[in-house]
């Protein structure tokens, strides 16, 4: 049986979802989780890495791999502080 709920299959498409292992793709199922999961897939995930690796991914991840609104709105629901990024000047001369 696998281990990433079935329902999120649909978040990883691009993927061999069946190959995806929750410890060694964790980054990945964190990332697409926290921007697309629902409740029960945001619970497991809670579950089975611990807020404290959701919330460390989170800050040092979250900004660049998450939809800002997204981001912002897990920042405050695990109480991370926001490291918005500033972009890179296209033309830095």
């Amino acid at each position: 049986m696998h281990s990433i709920p079935e329902t999120a299959l649909p978040f990883f498409q691009e993927y061999d979802f069946e190959r995806l292992d929750p410890e060694r793709d964790g980054d990945l199922v964190i990332e697409r989780l926290l921007a697309y999961g629902n409740r029960d897939e945001v619970r497991w995930l809670l579950r089975h890495y611990g807020q404290v690796r959701v919330q460390r991914w989170l800050s040092e991840a979250g900004t660049q791999r998450l939809p800002r609104r997204r981001y912002r709105l897990w920042c405050v629901l695990l109480n991370v502080a926001e490291t918005l990024h500033k972009p890179a000047p296209i033309w830095p001369y």
